[in-house]
């Protein structure tokens, strides 16, 4: 099976080389890289110049359209079996690419979440409200779609291509993670999660997603149970 690796960026000139370097060193070997830049500002453009080649695709938006929207480019663009998230700033290990896919590559799942929240993997201590948060989103997630997630707002999700390529993605922003969630249980899935490392950065080393994002995840959580 081919795999497809999404990922999606915005403003990450210090980490995009170290993270394609660990994405093409990762098992499975054959895989295509499609990087999309969402209008990024701060000379990631320029270092994305070198990291196009054969089997790593560059996209670039002219402007911001968000991390959904930079999803449902690179999802537009997969080719490949298998299909996956990887954010751009090191939080998550490649090394682990593996094991996320294997339920897929045995037959038993339709989609994998890799989660933060299961034990058993490395975990650095991060920011309380923040990992309140998550468990919160995750939660209200369970109660609206009968799930038994533990981490809804992982990066690492993989698709069956096949499974997902239909979904209308209609996200722009960090919504993202909640609107997959309910596409995914209207269409019945085979979904399993699997425990993953996770190297949080602090918002001064450049985290993103801000109090706010997460009121409007409450909302898509509860939006899209009914409206799509």
């Amino acid at each position: 099976m081919i795999l497809s690796v999404i990922i999606p960026l915005y403003n990450e000139k210090a980490t995009i080389e170290e993270i394609v370097r660990r994405v093409k060193a990762a098992e499975p070997q054959d895989k295509e890289i499609i990087i999309v830049d969402d209008g990024s500002t701060d000379g990631t453009r320029d270092v994305l110049k070198n990291l196009a080649a054969d089997k790593v695709k560059v996209i670039l938006h002219e402007k911001n359209a968000g991390k959904g929207g930079a999803i449902r480019t690179g999802l537009e663009a997969a080719r490949g079996d298998i299909v996956m998230l990887q954010d751009a700033d090191l939080e998550y290990d490649p090394k682990e690419i593996a094991a996320l896919i294997k339920p897929i590559q045995d037959g038993m799942a339709d989609v994998v979440y890799g989660s933060r929240f299961m034990g058993g993997r490395p975990q650095r201590v991060h920011m309380f409200w923040h990992q309140i948060g998550n468990r919160f989103l995750t939660f209200l997630a369970n109660i609206t779609y009968n799930y038994t997630l533990t981490d809804l707002e992982t990066c690492y999700k993989a698709f069956r291509r096949d499974f997902i390529k239909d979904f209308k993605i209609r996200s722009n922003g960090f919504t993202i993670e909640p609107e997959l969630t309910a596409k995914i249980w209207k269409k019945h899935a085979r979904l399993y999660e699997v425990p993953i490392s996770y190297y949080g950065r602090s918002y001064d080393e450049g985290k993103k997603i801000r109090f706010y994002h997460g009121l409007e995840c409450i909302w898509a959580i509860i939006k899209f149970r009914f409206v799509d």
